[in-house]
């Protein structure tokens, strides 16, 4: 997944943007990405990943992320919330057609 590949779709968050916040703001806990634009504060399918950034970022590491490509990531992501886990608020990047 590249750096301008969004990351939480509630929020249209992108991975260059969490990663600017981690190294300017330093959080302590992963929770704390939420202050970047809300990240993962809406259907939450992105808090798994939120927190492997925040490990990343601590202590190395690869990711989920850089094994899935934005479109994998996404139709993940509309499993997850069509199986009922999360609803996307108002505004949130709309799912992919199912198929």
């Amino acid at each position: 997944m590249d750096l301008d590949a969004k990351v939480c779709y509630c929020f249209h968050v992108t991975k260059r943007k969490l990663l600017h916040f981690l190294r300017l703001e330093k959080p302590r806990v992963a929770s704390q990405l939420s202050e970047c634009g809300g990240a993962g504060t809406g259907c939450g399918w992105c808090v798994p990943f939120l927190k492997q950034l925040f490990q990343q970022a601590a202590r190395g590491g690869a990711t989920d992320l850089e094994r899935l490509t934005p479109a994998e990531y996404e139709r993940l992501r509309a499993v997850y919330i069509r199986a009922g886990k999360g609803t996307p608020p108002p505004g949130a990047t709309p799912l992919p057609p199912e198929g």
